[in-house]
């Protein structure tokens, strides 16, 4: 397939400009793209073929290529298997769904979410057994492909609902738009009762609040929408208030002098102490595509006017910010490498003050001359050079990665595949922390040692992530190739939380079977690459640069 130049040139602030009339103009509408065939051999070569022909145009490109046929309306459910051929639907598929379906959980007799893991094995439950909201999302995802909207919606308005729960954490109160961690049903068998009983952080490791689960929110609030074309949902005033208290949060005027937001360790799917502390790319990413879902979504009138103007001005600088200071390629590399420090004023180049010298060694060995990647934070006399797999493919699946960006995170990946896919995709972050790095800034976490868990563990959750990503690169075959080898071990291992090792060799010390999210993440990403039109409920589309408006002066007539 053909590589254009990773060399992506610093944006300038008109550059930048975002089209605000189309964005909100571009509200969810009816889902009526057509079943998409699998695809057969002739299939593969013909995209192949006419994708190395021709500049990436993202994922319009792919759709319009011989592999797939003209739209349409949704015929049949993905629940009798799917498969890339035509030699019927891969045995993991029926396996998948089987297990998926047994970890539903029922409140009132109606199905709001799926717990954790069913691992029968394990002999301590801890929280495996509770609905978690960032899990919850590619199980969501398969459902609603699957056609079977309910659940989506049920937890949808369940979550929604526990919002307005009392937040105290050892006497501290959160903020009102705080969004649950997760919650498990309280079943009192003497009064015949059930409760939903949420979590906002107190009883996590860390206590800490999760900052992504309002994001993953708005952003499955958005898939629905998109899906399903009823808007009743997402206009209604629940969850028109519910937005507004999230975005609250996120967009209040305080200290900060960066419009990224500043969070904590633990925050997010990296849910211990790992050294993300400050503006993790996860976090970023993903508040860029809920701004981008809300400004869709939220009514353009009383308070909804007022936060979608807010909207519009932390976006335009938040996109200016994290395209050109997260972003990290060889020519980039380079003029890093020769900053000069203590540098004052507007003029200054080094704007944070990094230090060359603190530039790790691997760094060099590891940038490749065609490819690049947002950094895993950046903040005052800091940069971290750790490559975080969630936060780059949501900056390609949102379009905050700009299309030539988005071609270089694609390059690097298929250039160091054996380091961030290796025998089962998906690295988390690479590389690892060790020795004494791993001792300080992880505070001897015995769970995150060396390619384990969180530091460098491969996560076939991920899966899901990686394939979007592909499609809409018009890399189809790259997702192919990862899901294969997903599927040469899932089952066989009983479907692991994660694996372990350098190349992802080994399912994890401490990771639990039946894991819900690494059999859903594997099915979603089969059903998108069977049928990408797909990815259009989770996908958003380049914002366009738009020219200034000029304006004539006062003196133009004088």
């Amino acid at each position: 397939m053909k590589r254009v130049s990773s060399h992506v040139s610093m944006a300038s602030e008109a550059e930048i400009n975002l089209d605000l009339s189309r964005l909100i103009i571009d509200r969810p509408q009816r889902f009526t793209l057509e079943r998409k065939r699998s695809f057969d051999e002739q299939s593969w070569s013909e995209l192949s073929h006419s994708h190395s022909h021709r500049n990436n145009d993202g994922f319009d490109s792919v759709l319009q290529s011989p592999a797939f046929p003209s739209a349409g309306g949704f015929d049949s459910p993905f629940s009798i298997g799917t498969h890339f051929g035509g030699g019927g639907p891969h045995p993991l598929v029926n396996e998948a769904w089987e297990a998926l379906r047994k970890s539903v959980v029922y409140f009132r007799e109606q199905p709001v979410g799926t717990i954790a893991a069913v691992d029968h094995a394990s002999e301590e439950v801890l929280n495996y057994d509770q609905v978690f909201v960032r899990d919850f999302v590619p199980s969501a995802l398969a459902f609603l492909m699957n056609n079977e909207t309910d659940i989506v919606k049920n937890f949808l308005l369940k979550t929604l609902h526990l919002q307005s729960s009392e937040k105290m954490v050892d006497r501290f109160k959160l903020g009102a738009g705080a969004m649950p961690a997760s919650f498990k049903v309280d079943r009192n068998k003497n009064r015949n009762t059930e409760t939903l009983v949420a979590d906002f952080g107190e009883s996590a490791i860390g206590r800490v609040a999760p900052v992504d689960s309002g994001f993953w929110w708005i952003i499955l609030l958005r898939a629905y929408t998109k899906y399903t074309g009823d808007v009743s949902l997402s206009e209604s005033p629940d969850c028109q208030k519910c937005m507004r208290l999230i975005l609250n949060l996120c967009l209040s005027e305080g200290f900060d002098t960066f419009p990224t937001l500043l969070c904590t360790d633990g925050c997010s799917m990296i849910d211990r102490r790992m050294g993300i502390y400050g503006y993790p790319i996860e976090i970023q990413a993903l508040f860029y595509m809920a701004l981008r879902c809300a400004l869709q979504m939220l009514k353009p009138e009383g308070e909804g006017k007022d936060f979608i103007e807010k909207i519009g001005q932390r976006l335009h600088a938040l996109t200016y910010h994290m395209r050109n200071y997260f972003w990290l390629d060889f020519h980039q590399l380079n003029n890093i490498y020769r900053y000069k420090t203590e540098e004052y004023s507007h003029t200054a180049v080094n704007k944070f003050n990094v230090i060359p010298d603190s530039i790790p060694d691997w760094v060099f060995d590891f940038m490749p001359c065609r490819g690049g990647y947002f950094l895993g934070n950046v903040s005052p006399a800091m940069m971290d050079f750790r490559w975080f797999a969630l936060g780059n493919c949501i900056a390609i699946v949102s379009s905050l990665a700009t299309p030539e960006q988005s071609v270089a995170i694609m390059d690097l990946i298929e250039e160091k595949w054996d380091e961030l896919v290796g025998e089962m995709p998906l690295k988390i972050c690479y590389p690892a922390l060790e020795n004494h790095e791993w001792r300080i800034i992880t505070g001897c976490d015995p769970k995150n040692t060396r390619w384990s868990y969180h530091n460098g563990g491969s996560w076939p959750v991920l899966l899901w992530l990686l394939t979007a990503a592909c499609i809409k690169t018009g890399r189809p075959q790259m997702a192919k190739r990862a899901i294969e080898l997903a599927e040469s071990r899932l089952l066989k291992d009983g479907w692991p939380e994660y694996y372990d090792g350098k190349l992802g060799r080994f399912v994890g010390k401490q990771a639990r079977k039946f894991q819900t999210w690494s059999i859903a993440g594997y099915l979603v990403a089969r059903m998108m690459l069977e049928d990408p039109s797909t990815l259009m409920m989770i996908s958003m589309e380049e914002d366009r640069p738009v020219k200034p408006t000029m304006r004539r002066s006062a003196s133009w007539n004088a």
